[in-house]
């Protein structure tokens, strides 16, 4: 006989977050219709929580949901890939050229900039194309982080999830430009090692041509 499934503490918690990652690594790509029990099988719970799971993915703009059907995946909408990188241009460069005028706190920076681009190099000879994506996002907030501006980060913060799913769209058809990701961050670094806040603008549009405009 096979047990009854239960609503555990958090239930709805790990649904949520299982759901979501299946999104943001495009395992339920745009416009794929799915069910609750799927997901409620997958983690052994009722659809009870599952149901909460979908109404707040649904509030966050990932999913739309089908009575009696279940949910859809919205695809990324038109032009919102672009409004993110201008976003991450603005932000990031503002982050760098307040980082030079604390030319104390660089040292710092590239220490965390560096073992984040280690992660991010163990990845790729891995050929973990999820994890080089969560990373990638890593070491660009890293960066807003050292420019020491909460309001900013706390926007940044906010632009994590569609940056994953656009890093693992962008990335997954050629998984030979990760070496080149590689080599282009190491050129980020040795801007912000130079203090060179003019040369960061430009270095970063092209880094963000090759991988999104492409």
């Amino acid at each position: 006989m096979t047990p009854a499934k239960y609503t555990a503490p958090g239930a709805a918690d790990r649904a949520y977050r299982l759901t979501k990652e299946l999104v943001l690594t495009g395992e339920l790509p745009g416009g794929h219709l799915f069910s609750e029990g799927e997901i409620a099988e997958r983690l052994g719970v009722s659809r009870t929580p599952v149901r909460e799971a979908f109404l707040r993915l649904q509030v966050e703009g990932f999913l739309n949901l089908i009575p009696k059907r279940g949910a859809v995946v919205v695809p990324v909408p038109p032009g919102e890939a672009e409004d993110v990188l201008d976003a991450r241009e603005a932000v990031e460069g503002a982050a760098v050229r307040r980082l030079v005028r604390r030319p104390d706190l660089i040292p710092d920076a590239l220490g965390q900039l560096r073992g984040v681009l280690d992660t991010q190099r163990g990845h790729a000879e891995s050929g973990d194309l999820h994890g080089f994506a969560e990373a990638d996002e890593l070491f660009h907030r890293t960066i807003v982080a050292a420019g020491g501006n909460a309001l900013l980060l706390d926007f940044y913060a906010t632009l994590a999830d569609r940056q994953r799913r656009m890093n693992v769209h962008a990335l997954r058809p050629i998984p030979d430009v990760l070496p080149v990701v590689l080599r282009e961050h190491e050129d980020l670094l040795g801007i912000i090692e130079r203090a060179d806040g003019d040369a960061f603008g430009p270095a970063l549009r092209a880094h963000l041509d090759l991988v999104h405009r492409r």
